[in-house]
């Protein structure tokens, strides 16, 4: 039987993984993680699993609802173009706008960050990006996992994903059951892109003539294409937790049913809340269609209806609630620092789920 020799020191060091480095960047996002905090939390970063007290955060007897995401092809453009301190607000965005379209408030949030080599920069300020979401959405970076893999991913390159953790009040869960024929639908504008459709928008930039994530945006004045297309997904939390708290005469919210516009665009993601017998009608000319939807319709030569089924197109959350109800929680997300249009309404059932009218006339390239 051959001898194994145990002696050598840092042969795990040589095999690819640098523990010592993982020991380094935990102390060095320890100060970003503590801006986080929040009632609930019960642990400090670096323990086997973390502890968070829910009645300490205010809930007696609570529904939890849970979200994991990651962010697709955006992280490329993060990592070609050297830009890791915004990626990480779109994990937690992915999760935590999935978490609140069910009515409930994001309590904690953890992160898995995985590398071929751990460049201790890169990662710090994927983290401190992660930490920024957690602190706009209002949850605790509670805790994560960095996994250092040689021969797994190559040498620049990294992985995400995200899980959060929310909370709603039993009687208060937002399910979209209550929703009605002429009940008004509101949206809430995106920043961009946000973080779906980046497989199509990575191939346009290499395809299109003259553009890198270096080159200027042609859409956009003095930003370049690699800074306008890692804008950061917008986190609606608490705007839509302040406009939950508005209640009907039976103590419900007035708001019935959201939905996250993410992969799948407008024409899948809303008609996800809806009752069976019911649909959306959509009016494309109530809200503006940004530049970076325009040039990217233009450059893919993209009908309208997949540009509605792979982008948010301008609406990255939608509200739905009753017509007597709308220009009050219109009122407060606004004051809460939100666009919001009046995008449509609910209607009986008819072949579709959907139907977006004004298309042709509103979004022209």
């Amino acid at each position: 039987m051959k001898e194994v020799q145990m002696g050598k020191e840092n042969a795990y060091k040589e095999a690819g993984v640098d523990i010592e480095a993982g020991a380094e960047l935990v102390e060095r996002i320890k100060p970003h993680v503590k801006q986080t905090m929040r009632a609930g939390v019960m642990s400090d970063l670096g323990g086997f699993g973390a502890l968070f007290d829910v009645k300490k955060a205010g809930y007696d007897d609570p529904v939890l609802v849970s979200a994991t995401d990651g962010v697709g092809t955006k992280l490329k453009i993060a990592i070609e173009s050297g830009c890791h301190d915004t990626i990480g607000i779109d994990l937690v965005a992915m999760c935590v706008n999935d978490i609140i379209v069910q009515g409930a408030e994001p309590l904690f949030f953890l992160d898995y960050f995985a590398t071929g080599k751990l460049e201790n920069d890169v990662a710090e300020n994927v983290i401190k990006g992660i930490a920024e979401g957690c602190r706009q959405a209002g949850c605790a970076l509670i805790g994560g996992e960095t996994a250092e893999m040689p021969g797994v991913y190559v040498q620049g390159d990294y992985d995400l994903a995200g899980f959060s953790v929310g909370a709603a009040a039993r009687d208060q869960i937002v399910t979209g059951e209550r929703i009605a024929e002429g009940d008004v639908i509101l949206g809430l504008a995106s920043s961009g892109p946000h973080s779906n459709g980046y497989s199509l928008i990575r191939k346009l930039i290499e395809t299109t003539q003259g553009h890198d994530y270096d080159s200027v945006a042609p859409f956009q004045s003095g930003e370049s294409m690699g800074n306008v297309f890692l804008t950061p997904t917008r986190i609606y939390v608490k705007p839509l937790l302040k406009a939950l708290q508005e209640k009907d005469d039976e103590g419900q919210p007035l708001i019935k049913g959201m939905a996250h516009i993410t992969g799948g665009g407008l024409t899948e993601n809303i008609p996800r809340v809806l009752p069976d017998d019911l649909m959306a009608v959509l009016d494309a000319s109530s809200w503006p269609l940004l530049p970076v939807f325009k040039w990217l319709g233009a450059a893919g030569d993209l009908s309208k209806e997949d540009m509605a089924l792979t982008f948010n197109c301008g609406i990255g959350m939608a509200v739905i609630c009753a017509a007597e109800d709308a220009g009050g929680i219109k009122k407060i997300l606004e004051a809460e620092g939100e666009t919001v249009y009046e995008i449509g309404a609910v209607a009986p059932r008819q072949d579709d789920a959907i139907r977006i009218e004004n298309m042709d006339s509103s979004w022209k390239n």
